[in-house]
């Protein structure tokens, strides 16, 4: 069914700057069948992981992340850009091509022990998921692993990541 998916992430060229290629899963999100079998693809290589929780990667992460986190009849933590969560926060800042970002949880929203699959969209260069597995190691969970709808191979993020587990329904 992956091929079906494929079909539904849309090519923007020279999008958000010149010489890169959006990937848009806005026609995915707008298919039904498209975006429940993807959620699907997306929980299934982590079955009997025993996973407590989903950690969603802000922002279109909090789109998958609350369906695999339904699916699998848990919980869901956001990780955010800071100043957008009300409560105290722990932070981890990455490194990117010009700069460093930040992202933030709150320092509650994961238990010691407690084992977190972190959701994204997309995976890139691996910064912005570097960042949020230190965050809930440092609130003392446990990451499993990463699941995500796209991979873009070409920028290396599993380089960067090491030995984190990374499963994608589609690779590019």
């Amino acid at each position: 069914m992956s091929a079906a998916i494929e079909k539904l992430i849309r090519d923007v060229p020279d999008f958000p700057k010149p010489g890169i290629t959006f990937k848009d899963i806005t026609p995915l999100l707008a298919d039904p069948a498209g975006l429940a079998e993807c959620v699907k693809l997306m929980v299934e290589p982590f079955k009997g992981e025993k996973i407590e929780c989903i950690a969603g990667i802000e922002s279109r992460g909090f789109l998958f992340g609350v369906l695999v986190a339904r699916e699998l009849g848990i919980g869901f933590v956001p990780i955010r850009k800071p100043g957008k969560l009300p409560c105290k926060t722990i932070q981890a800042t990455y490194e990117l091509e010009y700069g460093t970002d930040t992202v933030e949880m709150h320092e509650d929203s994961v238990s010691p022990g407690q084992r977190v699959l972190l959701v994204d969209d997309l995976i890139a260069t691996g910064g912005t998921i570097e960042a949020s597995a230190k965050l809930v190691t440092s609130a003392g969970g446990v990451v499993i692993g990463c699941a995500a709808a796209i991979e873009l191979a070409f920028l290396k993020a599993r380089d960067r990541l090491g030995d984190l587990r990374i499963e994608a329904v589609l690779t590019y």
